[in-house]
């Protein structure tokens, strides 16, 4: 089990992307060698890619998905870029869409801090990004979505070190960002035994998952997400009466039609008295959706310290992971 904990990943969370800076080397690919990339991985290992799939979504001219699954989705081939992250390197789900790559001739970008999965790179010579060991794989996001933001970046022509650099002096100064998340956490605190909903429009959807599933490893709560405007036709009914729920609001503000349906969902709810907190966001720039997820990350740890529960210990997976090696 790793000796870092929740805290002193957070509170050093500027050496994660300093790591990557420093660490980074070209993978002299092009997005035009490509008709589609995938990126593979799961929990921890997995999310910063869907952070940074939604990031890019708007300048990226070929489609990324984002899977978490053994197996590739039926057009991956020879013109599909997998990009496959395991923090562990021996996540029998991504090895499992490394083989089906190698097979079906797919270009691979690996990242790992060991494992199999960093064996099969080196061997076969792919381009392969390292990350520090020691944390659990859920503290790692620093370096995860570093590394993806320079992949991506690099494959349209875009060098984003200095934004990231941008990104590193804000968290060697955090304060304002941990202010935000203790204001966050006392409005919370009489009612964070309730889960948790997050709505938030298409740009922060990532982010309302990563803070899902802190809530649920860290604090062991439900966490679910509920997207706008999509919510607005069909989860918007269930709410006639007061919920035992703690919702979070998350809008970018990139769309006013949806910066509307915000507004009256907030009016719906708060009529019934439920407990609803919009946090201060007013765009999705990649500094906006790092300064989220950190202060959300903390909200699941100081919530797990409320409830009395272990944030550094994950018994139910511990135990499914003996399972599946029984059945194999």
């Amino acid at each position: 089990m790793s000796a870092i904990t929740h805290e002193q990943s957070l509170e050093n969370f500027h050496q994660q992307i300093e790591y990557v800076l420093s660490n980074y080397k070209s993978h002299l690919l092009k997005v035009d060698d490509f008709s589609n990339i995938v990126i593979g991985g799961l929990g921890g290992s997995g999310i910063g890619g869907r952070l940074a799939r939604l990031f890019f979504m708007q300048k990226m001219p070929i489609p990324v998905e984002v899977y978490n699954e053994y197996h590739l989705p039926g057009y991956a081939g020879e013109d599909t870029l997998v990009i496959l992250c395991s923090y562990s390197g021996n996540t029998e789900e991504t090895l499992s869409m490394y083989q089906e790559a190698t097979e079906r001739g797919c270009t691979l970008v690996c990242v790992a801090a060991g494992g199999k999965l960093m064996e099969l790179a080196q061997a076969e010579g792919l381009p392969f990004y390292t990350v520090q060991g020691g944390f659990q794989p859920r503290m790692t996001l620093g370096f995860g979505l570093s590394t993806l933001v320079m992949i991506l970046g690099e494959l349209m022509g875009e060098d984003m070190r200095a934004s990231l650099e941008q990104i590193r002096s804000m968290f060697q100064s955090p304060a304002g960002i941990v202010s935000k998340a203790q204001d966050m956490h006392g409005y919370f605190q009489n009612t964070i035994g309730n889960k948790f909903v997050v709505v938030c429009d298409l740009a922060y959807e990532a982010v309302a998952i990563r803070f899902c599933q802190q809530i649920q490893e860290n604090a062991k709560g439900e966490g679910f997400v509920s997207i706008l405007p999509e919510a607005n036709h069909n989860m918007i009914e269930s709410y006639y009466e007061k919920h035992d729920t703690n919702f979070i609001f998350l809008n970018s503000g990139n769309n006013a039609r949806v910066s509307a349906r915000f507004e009256f969902l907030e009016g719906v709810l708060n009529n019934l008295g439920n407990k609803v907190y919009k946090y201060p966001v007013s765009d999705a720039s990649l500094a906006s959706i790092f300064e989220v997820v950190h202060a959300t990350d903390w909200l699941s740890i100081w919530a797990s310290d409320d409830k009395g529960a272990d944030n550094m210990q994950v018994g139910i997976i511990t135990r499914l992971k003996a399972h599946l090696d029984s059945v194999n």
